[in-house]
């Protein structure tokens, strides 16, 4: 049933022209710099700290952390908070050690990095993986969580429905044109409409956990207070309120077994293990490493890209209660039987709460998933765009190109890359829906990210790493990561010093599946140890200083006052959330 009014789609309208107007306007303002690659593909030199933060987050937040993140808080709880409230650590980091290497050394894309330092090779090879990583994972996934989440408030048939799947591949459309119009500006046009979109989302985002809250509290007989529906979730749920899940035993578990349901969580979330394993390899592997993130902060001057990064990591400490909250309220509300229309699937929980929302209010709340969708769309666009056509293009087939030229045949990379990702997620070829949005994102962007995490440390921080060392890295990261997810149990069985496998059960697709895994937290951070090992004993048969190593300037380290405070605050408010929900 179509649960919007006509005030709804008033709000979502005006929500669209106020973003596209802003950025046609904005895309005047730049009209001298039409034909200005490095102003397409970076707004170098253009964005403010203020608008640097904005676009991390709203290109960050997207239907990755609306459905996925709030279907894992549906499922697992506060615990899977790590993610955000450790970004924001990352965060600091990245700001202080990382950012002046690449600022020092006049660093664009992440492939310009590979070339700089190591040589032509390992840049080709990782702006290959890139590729294939943002356009089959990234793309697909913000495609499909979002317009199932759309199409879920919006259409006027049951899912699984053959009209539920046409009003699914025209929403698809639809969001993918909306990201096109924003793209085809250039990345300052994105910066700046990022700005509306991140208040959007936080405004509607906000709404909807007030609402939630309320809607608890209403259920269990206290009023319409969203504090006192805080209260009630962590009283009727208080295991959903741990950071740190118990180690289960590893014994076989059944479908109908409890003990299965803990072990689904912990293969997710590996308890405190994950801190010491894949939590920051994603984390600083996403935020330092990352075409699509870092891209924002390149263009600019150290202060204004350190402080954009700080404040986007304060933003990152309130993005749960947005995006995970509702997930919770979702859980209880379900256990107690008052979301009759939910079918208890994770990945539909933050729809579920939203039919809960009044006339007008949904609207802009659709308008912020929207603003997630999209920026995180043309973000991801653009970094793809980015890469193809000055890493690849540019340097392979185009040595001649101008600058005209390079713009022009970014759009072209743009488009295609667009109607390639509708095309994987038309049907859910790739199978998102089976693995849930969030962690399919996280397991298989986890196949690269110890490799690839581990070449950039080492060739930022170690002047003896050697160009022969990075392509081992780079390739023996990615076997790891393929060997420890599916051939290691097998040889090693289920218990060794290294690993705790896990046997359980679940329903997929109507199929009754028996699977047998590691957390793969926990084999990302075993790849990325056995990586930068044989790295390092590699790069030992090489020259004490490697010829490319980077110039470091170390008065770039030095932190302003402001900064400081940025951090303190930061780090204070990160401690007392662990304190008090550890």
């Amino acid at each position: 049933m179509n649960t919007l009014s006509s005030i709804d789609y008033v709000i979502f309208v005006l929500y669209f022209i106020m973003v596209a107007s802003y950025g046609y306007y904005v895309y005047r303002k730049r009209k001298t710099q039409e034909h200005d690659s490095k102003a397409f593909f970076l707004a170098e030199g253009s964005l403010t700290w203020w608008a640097i933060g904005a676009s991390l987050i709203a290109s960050n937040i997207s239907a990755e952390q609306f459905i996925g993140m709030s279907g894992e808080g549906f499922f697992v709880g506060t615990a899977v908070a790590a993610y955000e409230w450790i970004a924001a650590i990352a965060l600091i980091i990245i700001a202080i050690w990382f950012m002046p290497v690449y600022l020092k050394n006049h660093i664009y894309t992440m492939p310009q990095f590979l070339k700089t330092r190591y040589n032509d090779t390992v840049a080709l090879i990782m702006a290959i993986f890139w590729l294939f990583l943002y356009i089959l994972v990234n793309l697909t996934s913000i495609l499909y969580l979002g317009a199932t989440a759309i199409t879920g408030l919006v259409g006027d048939a049951t899912a699984g429905t053959p009209e539920f799947q046409n009003i699914l591949h025209l929403i698809m459309i639809g969001l993918a044109v909306f990201a096109l119009v924003i793209t085809l500006g250039g990345m300052k046009v994105i910066g700046y409409t990022d700005v509306i979109q991140v208040a959007v989302l936080i405004i509607g985002g906000l709404a909807t956990t007030y609402l939630a809250l309320t809607v608890v509290a209403e259920n269990f007989g206290l009023g319409k207070s969203a504090l006192a529906g805080f209260k009630a979730l962590m009283n009727d749920s208080p295991e959903h309120f741990k950071m740190i899940l118990p180690k289960p035993a590893s014994t076989t578990s059944t479908i109908n077994d409890a003990h299965n349901l803990d072990i689904q969580k912990y293969v997710v979330l590996p308890g405190i293990a994950m801190y010491f394993a894949g939590q920051w390899i994603v984390n600083l592997n996403y935020w330092g490493c990352n075409q699509y993130i870092t891209q924002r902060a390149l263009g600019a001057d150290l202060k204004t890209a350190r402080t954009g990064l700080i404040f986007a990591g304060m933003l990152k400490l309130m993005m749960p209660v947005i995006v995970m909250l509702p997930g919770i309220a979702a859980y209880v509300l379900h256990k107690h039987n008052a979301l009759p229309n939910f079918n208890g699937v994770k990945d539909g929980a933050y729809s579920a709460v939203l039919g809960f929302l009044p006339t007008g209010l949904k609207g802009l709340s659709i308008a912020a998933l929207t603003a997630a969708i999209v920026a995180s769309l043309a973000g991801k666009l653009n970094s793809i765009s980015t890469i193809f056509t000055l890493d690849i293009y540019k340097k392979y087939f185009g040595k001649e190109a101008d600058e005209k030229k390079l713009v022009i045949f970014g759009r072209y990379t743009v488009l295609a890359a667009i109607i390639l990702a509708i095309l994987f997620t038309w049907n859910d070829l790739l199978g998102i829906g089976g693995e849930g949005g969030f962690t399919f994102i996280q397991k298989y962007t986890g196949f690269i990210s110890p490799g690839v995490f581990a070449m950039f440390l080492l060739g930022m921080f170690w002047k003896r790493t050697t160009g022969t060392a990075a392509i081992v890295g780079v390739v023996l990261g990615f076997v790891l990561a393929i060997f420890f997810n599916n051939y290691a149990v097998g040889l090693f069985g289920k218990d060794t010093l290294m690993y705790t496998a896990y046997t359980y059960q679940k329903m997929e697709k109507g199929q009754l599946l028996t699977i047998t895994e590691i957390p793969f937290l926990i084999n990302m951070g075993w790849s990325f140890v056995i990586t930068v090992a044989a790295m390092v004993g590699i790069s030992l048969a090489g020259p004490k200083v490697n010829p490319k190593a980077f110039i470091h300037d170390k008065s770039m380290l030095k932190l302003e006052p402001r900064t400081i405070a940025l951090i303190v605050i930061t780090l204070m408010l990160l401690t007392a959330l662990y304190v008090k929900f550890w």
